[in-house]
């Protein structure tokens, strides 16, 4: 994939993150992972990608960020459950807006999410490596992760 389509997530994630008040997000140099299982943090939402890019798309944040994007979204609940529904909510958000950059043939799945670390969690078998964009919103992390590549089939 290359460094313009990732800037096109770059700015997504700012966009998302510049509804809320309080602190600019603050998005650290996108890297190429060199890892086959991915790090993750707290809580994660996955979506798979087909059509025109296949691969996927995920958000990986600490409790406290969601918490803190929770609180400003005015919500007092901070359950387990409200957490999982947000990083997933998050994770579509940005996937869906990446149409805008990739066309309509992008299609995105139903989030998967999850809390905690699972036994393994692999990126898929791509040309190319995955993009990781690490994030701090309100001196919390997070990490979105970019996994994709043009559709031959």
């Amino acid at each position: 994939m290359k460094q313009e389509k990732i800037q096109s997530f770059v700015d997504i994630v700012r966009h998302y993150f510049a509804q809320f008040p309080g602190e600019e997000l603050v998005v650290d140099t996108p890297y190429l992972s060199t890892e086959k299982e991915p790090h993750v943090y707290d809580y994660t939402g996955v979506i798979g990608i087909s059509g025109v890019m296949r691969g996927v798309v995920y958000v990986t944040a600490s409790k406290e960020l969601l918490q803190v994007v929770l609180r400003d979204m005015n919500e007092s609940n901070l359950s387990d459950a409200m957490l999982v529904d947000l990083v997933g909510e998050i994770a579509n958000t940005i996937s869906g807006n990446a149409r805008s950059e990739f066309g309509s043939e992008f299609h995105i799945s139903t989030p998967f999410v999850f809390k905690g670390s699972p036994q393994s969690v692999f990126l898929p078998k791509i040309e190319g490596r995955a993009f990781i964009i690490p994030i701090l919103w309100q001196r919390e992390v997070g990490e979105i992760v970019v996994c994709l590549e043009k559709n031959l089939d």
